[in-house]
């Protein structure tokens, strides 16, 4: 995660966000980073990169969205943080699939995508951690390959808490993603602000998209373009993005490209609005629904007594938990001091992927890949399908808290 923004917020979009949140966006240009010219918003389909999707019904009436791609090797369960959804892993998982064999499954965690429990506003890390392990045993039960998980931010916490408390069996690896307990649990005081400086209401998904982009909440257009859907509701439906999107797609095309909607501007925020301010809207006349059509599938604000719960005692979660495990993160100085020792240490391996914002998997969605393959295929977990750059362990040298991309088999000389 991003430190958070130094001095108050003002009347633009924040350049970094508080840790767990959506919108970190550090100081550069990524692929797909602040448009020059005009470009592409339209919102895609996930079935441009998963090869299905189902609602898993657990026992109490939950039902959780996944996403599946690939069918032999080991599985990867991906997390996503808050905010987000199981759309956030679209490219990722497209990239990773065609490097190594292996299975991915990106879950709609409580509260979020498509996801509907008997208790969307509980997002403990127990309550969260638990519902992967119930998810994955109601999919594979016995027949459940060797797993992998991988949470990014707040999904980072979760992948940590169930592998802790083994809330998931036969877990082989552990890998989180730009969290660090120190920053974030540094950060929590300025979250408030942070969601309070975006703006509440979008006029469609292609200006949630747009938003999403020159915003730097993810600095690659096609993966915004899959994964922001996931991330709003209709303020009159109640369902999620997705639902409209599918909707559009099969509607006449000139339909569709008239409910496509304006744009935004990246530098202002628009007028704040309440929860039921915004469900006042969703009983006025059509015409007015032009401003008030998306709100935020989640009110991350309302979650903040779980906050502290997802960050607090992680790194010695993380340190003392079995499996293989990695720490990737898209910055050298987030490391605290307990994973720095524990890295020197060897306890686990770290990556660092500079010039790039908080929602890495989504900015370079193919580096991601080609750290994650690497890391599969050294721990024997899983066997290449193709050739592709493999990834050397970062390493960090206290005296200068830099990053060296160094092998691991160089670690005596540090």
């Amino acid at each position: 995660m991003s430190r958070p923004p130094r001095g108050l917020l003002k009347n633009v979009l924040p350049n970094m966000a508080p840790p767990g949140l959506p919108g970190s966006a550090r100081r550069g240009r990524g692929p797909g980073g602040l448009t020059v010219g005009r470009r592409d918003y339209t919102p895609v389909s996930w079935r441009k990169y998963w090869d299905s999707c189902q609602d898993v019904a657990l026992e109490g009436g939950d039902v959780f969205r996944v996403y599946q791609r690939g069918t032999e090797g080991p599985l990867l369960v991906m997390l996503h943080g808050g905010g987000y959804s199981a759309l956030t892993w679209s490219l990722f998982a497209d990239h990773v699939t065609e490097m190594v064999e292996c299975q991915v499954l990106a879950i709609d965690q409580r509260g979020h995508g498509n996801t509907t429990t008997a208790d969307d506003g509980d997002l403990s890390a127990t309550t969260l951690a638990s519902d992967i392990g119930r998810v994955v045993e109601t999919m594979y039960g016995a027949q459940q390959p060797p797993c992998v998980l991988i949470g990014h931010s707040m999904g980072g916490s979760v992948a940590v808490h169930a592998a802790h408390y083994q809330h998931v069996a036969g877990i082989a690896g552990l890998i989180v993603i730009d969290v660090v307990e120190g920053t974030a649990m540094d950060a929590l005081s300025s979250m408030q602000s942070f969601l309070r400086g975006r703006p509440n209401n979008f006029n469609s998904l292609q200006n949630a998209v747009e938003w999403s982009v020159r915003s730097g909440q993810t600095r690659n257009v096609e993966a915004a373009r899959v994964s922001m859907p996931g991330q709003v509701k209709n303020v009159k439906t109640g369902e999620c993005g997705t639902v409209d999107l599918e909707t559009l797609e099969e509607a006449p095309k000139e339909v569709s490209e008239g409910r496509r909607g304006s744009t935004v501007r990246a530098d202002v925020i628009l007028e704040e609005t309440s929860e039921s301010e915004a469900n006042e809207a969703s009983s006025t006349p059509e015409t007015n629904l032009a401003v008030t059509k998306y709100t935020w599938r989640i009110n991350l604000g309302e979650t903040e007594k779980f906050w502290s719960g997802w960050f607090q005692g992680l790194s010695t979660k993380f340190l003392s938990s079995t499996p293989a495990k990695m720490l990737l993160l898209a910055g050298i100085d987030m490391l605290d001091t307990d994973l720095t020792v524990g890295q020197m240490q060897g306890k686990f391996q770290m990556q660092v992927l500079p010039q790039c914002g908080h929602a890495v998997q989504e900015d370079i969605p193919d580096r991601v890949a080609e750290v994650l393959a690497t890391f599969l295929l050294r721990h024997r977990l899983a066997t290449a399908k193709s050739e592709f750059h493999r990834m050397m362990e970062a390493l960090v040298k206290p005296e200068t808290r830099t990053a060296s991309w160094e092998s691991s088999a160089e670690e005596e000389k540090i």
